[in-house]
């Protein structure tokens, strides 16, 4: 695909990876439909991309709407005659034991993650197919792969979103359609105000957790898959190793998330009152038009170096402990 006057709907555009993905694709020349929450948050990021060079529109809608994001590819394809490709982006998370978390809130994030995602693939594949061409992204998670502890939705979301690419992909081949394809991006740790925006029954801050990336490495990873689509894509060499690891020593892989998640996704200096963030309504916090979240600092670049130095590790480990196995 050619990203020049390409046409591409990003849901949840007001913020962080979609924000990122949006400015990146403007500077190629791209023909954006941005939808998010925020009216204003996307007004603003629309203006943005026009003045980097690409054509913008933006749509206040709520993914988990079924009619709003029929709407939102219908406007795609009134606006410029066509859809080339679609980004599942938007969603939320809450942090918290699993009997603790309100069923509410436990139902809300499983609505936005998953439902908001089946909603933008079943507005987008039908014109896709029509035309015989397109891609549609799904933005998951590592933690699709290795869950976390007290973010037991947003794991369980982020692995149902590799399922349905998995059942989609298999469907268009059962169809015989070549032309459309369907990629799944699973990020590691980004420096987004995700975290800050995040729901909270933990009594602890939530902080995020190294090593931390930034946001233009996914929206770079989102434009490779674009251009040469791919069926899944880690982003972050930490994500890669952990993925990689967790097939081979699961039991050990899991242990370590655990520990890791308890050490310093939550932070143990800084309280925090029960909130439920951005679950029912766009956040009104400082960063919350932002790319970045504050997370990306030098500490945290060591933290990732190390961090990444002991996946080389294990790695290896696993590797001499498989080629040991094979017949000699």
């Amino acid at each position: 695909m050619r990203l020049r006057d390409c046409v591409v709907v990003i849901t949840g555009a007001s913020s962080g990876i979609g924000r990122a993905t949006a400015i990146r694709l403007a500077r190629k020349g791209a023909r954006l439909i941005l939808a998010a929450r925020g009216t204003e948050a996307l007004q603003t990021l629309a203006k943005e991309c026009r003045k980097r060079g690409g054509k913008a529109i933006a749509v206040t809608t709520d993914t988990t709407d079924a009619e709003a994001m029929e709407a939102l590819a219908a406007r795609a394809v009134e606006e410029f005659g066509r859809l080339d490709a679609w980004v599942n982006n938007a969603a939320v998370s809450v942090f918290g034991r699993m009997t603790e978390i309100p069923l509410q809130d436990f139902q809300r994030v499983l609505d936005v993650n998953i439902t908001g995602y089946v909603h933008g693939a079943r507005a987008a594949l039908p014109r896709l197919r029509a035309q015989g061409s397109g891609v549609l992204i799904n933005v998951a998670s590592i933690v699709g792969e290795v869950s976390q502890p007290y973010t037991a939705p947003y794991s369980m979301s982020k692995a149902a979103v590799r399922a349905l690419g998995v059942s989609l992909r298999s469907e268009l081949r059962l169809d015989g359609v070549t032309g459309v394809k369907v990629c799944t991006i699973l990020p590691a740790a980004i420096d987004t105000p995700f975290f800050q925006h995040a729901a909270n029954y933990t009594g602890r801050k939530v902080v995020a957790m190294p090593p931390v990336y930034t946001p233009a490495r996914v929206a770079k990873s989102i434009l490779k898959a674009l251009k040469r689509p791919r069926r899944e894509l880690v982003v972050g060499p930490a994500g890669r190793y952990m993925v990689l690891n967790h097939r081979f020593l699961p039991r050990r892989v899991e242990d370590a998330m655990a520990i890791q998640v308890d050490k310093t996704h939550l932070s143990r200096k800084h309280p925090a009152e029960n909130s439920t963030g951005n679950l029912y309504q766009p956040s009104n916090r400082v960063r919350a038009a932002s790319v970045r979240g504050g997370w990306h600092g030098r500490r945290r670049t060591a933290q990732r170096r190390v961090f990444t130095a002991l996946a080389v590790g294990a790695g290896a480990a696993v590797l001499r402990r498989f080629t040991l196995k094979l017949p000699q």
